[in-house]
């Protein structure tokens, strides 16, 4: 088989580039390891930035997302005496939009037959050849049977733990990584959301977060050791400990229920540059990862794809090498700034082992800093939407 842009991944990413692609007349052939039940099983996160709901609205895709998505005007941040509101829309003019990874992907996935997105699913042994010549081409098992596909260029949207990323040369590549001492614990339950908006707590037994996917449909976590077990969490302590650390104001709001789903997720920021070599470009959590603070992670895939399909329309339509050269650089400024916030607001909310009793009075300097400063909550707003690509 032969494509002129070969994407390793069938996640969010690898499908958003796919559909931008196809969009633009260019062809292109996603191989995805997972079946496709299994890609739409994963739950993930699900608020959505301007640069991330624009995209699907570009494709002409955002129906369902406009009739079942939620927009959050602001978030608030809970500093154990109050709520702390950051207005998103009074402060950018932008919102956010609630609305599950696994259905934005649904979206794509199930538009794609009709666009002629070709999509090949359990994919075993995914190995990519010759990414720094100008005919790289990736070898696979599906169907009982190797095959090849030869491409003009190789997109890696497979995750932090995928095979694109191992195959970029080590000695001209740089990994930059930072591990946090602790967890998430999560719960998902079919219960309604506690507040109309997010509400991220600094507490001095450690941060919690209460979220939401839809009306009847909640998301919570606390901050856990990252040695904890999830055997030692059952639902009521859970809940217990949630109304403790999101504080008398929203205790009493809080619906309680049995898990849907409960997992503990270990916290790191983490970049790899560059994010080309050659004829191999990486995308979305191929390239770094954010810890969930800031909301990043799809959004900044999303910028990522919108680098990415722009350099190589730009070269399929104009013979433009020039766009292709610039992605790694285009997409890594916009990759640090939002690194930055997230470690800035895990920084801020999170206990640390060794925090000090100064460390604490810094934190909430800071937390009471932003109740009062419109130039302060008007940085984190203009972060929390997105910043400009």
């Amino acid at each position: 088989m032969k494509t002129q842009v070969a994407i390793i991944g069938a996640g969010p990413a690898g499908l958003l580039l796919g559909h931008l692609l196809r969009a633009e007349g260019i062809h292109c052939i996603l191989i995805e390891r997972q079946s496709g039940e299994y890609v739409l099983s994963r739950i993930r996160a699900g608020f959505l930035e301007p640069v991330t709901t624009d995209l699907m609205a570009r494709l002409g895709l955002d129906a369902r997302m406009k009739a079942q998505g939620q927009l959050h005007d602001g978030f608030n941040i809970a500093d154990g005496e109050r709520l702390i509101r950051i207005d998103l829309a009074a402060l950018t003019g932008r919102r956010m939009t609630v609305y599950g990874q696994t259905e934005l992907t649904r979206d794509l996935m199930e538009a794609a037959p009709e666009r002629g997105l070709e999509i090949i699913y359990e994919a075993a042994d995914v190995t990519l050849h010759d990414v720094a010549s100008d005919a790289p081409f990736v070898t696979f098992t599906a169907e009982g049977r190797e095959q090849r596909i030869d491409a003009a260029f190789i997109a890696g949207c497979d995750g932090f733990h995928g095979v694109a990323r191992p195959s970029m040369p080590a000695s001209r590549t740089q990994p930059f990584e930072k591990i946090y001492p602790f967890g998430w614990l999560g719960i998902l339950a079919d219960v309604p959301p506690c507040n109309h908006e997010a509400i991220y707590a600094n507490h001095e037994r450690g941060f919690a977060l209460a979220s939401m996917r839809s009306a009847t449909r909640s998301r919570y976590y606390i901050q856990v050791p990252l040695d904890e077990a999830l055997e030692d969490w059952p639902d009521e302590r859970l809940w217990d400990e949630l109304a403790i650390r999101l504080g008398p104001q929203v205790a009493p709001h809080i619906t309680r229920g049995p898990a849907l789903e409960k997992s503990i997720a270990p916290l790191r920021s983490f970049v790899f540059e560059p994010m080309r070599a050659g004829r191999l470009m990486l995308a979305g959590d191929a390239a770094h990862i954010v810890p969930p603070t800031g909301a990043k992670g799809l959004n900044l895939a999303a910028s990522d794809v919108f680098y990415l399909s722009s350099a190589l329309t730009a070269y399929f339509k104009a013979n433009d090498s020039d766009a292709i050269a610039d992605y790694s650089r285009r997409a890594l400024a916009r990759v640090w700034k939002a690194e930055r916030f997230s470690w800035q607001l895990t920084m801020l909310l999170h206990r640390f082992p060794n925090t000090s009793a100064f460390d604490r009075r810094i934190q909430m300097a800071e937390l009471d800093y932003i109740a009062t400063s419109e130039t302060m909550r008007m940085a984190i707003a203009e972060n929390y939407v997105g910043l400009p690509l």
